[in-house]
Parts: C-alpha cells; sequence; structure tokens
C-alpha cells in the first residue's frame, strides 16, 4: 500500500474507536440514569406556587343578585 492508503486506513480505524467509546460511554450513562427511577413532576413550591392549608369548606359563596338568593336550589 502507499503513504495516503495506508494513513487513510489509520484515520478510518481511529474513527471508528472512538466512535464506539462514544456508543459504549451513552450507554453506561443511559443505563445510569435510567437505574435513578422514573421521573416525577416538581412540588408546587419549586415552582413558586403556594399551598393552602385553608380547607375548601370555610369559602362562603355570595350570590350573584337578588333574585338568585330567593331562588330553590337545584337538584
Amino acid at each position: 500500500m502507499t503513504a495516503p492508503q495506508t494513513r487513510g486506513r489509520w484515520v478510518a480505524i481511529i474513527t471508528g474507536a472512538i466512535s464506539i467509546l462514544i456508543a459504549a460511554a451513552y450507554l453506561v450513562l443511559i443505563t445510569v440514569l435510567d437505574s435513578r427511577g422514573p421521573l416525577l413532576p416538581p412540588p408546587p413550591e419549586a415552582m413558586g406556587l403556594a399551598v393552602s392549608s385553608a380547607p375548601a369548606a370555610s369559602v362562603a359563596a355570595v350570590p350573584a343578585s337578588a333574585d338568585a338568593a330567593t331562588a330553590p336550589p337545584l337538584d
């Protein structure tokens, strides 16, 4: 073989070896990340939302008009 063919062959071998090393590192990284368990959403506090500790029954309803206050309840 001539010098350019030999050099091209070594470049191909080295490039293939680097490609295999990157693929193996990717598989190891994915295995480690996947072994940590399922992803959970962040708590509301992390989003800047406050969790209210007041019970929902303590909220009073205000009628929209005087007629709404006298209307019979819907069953």
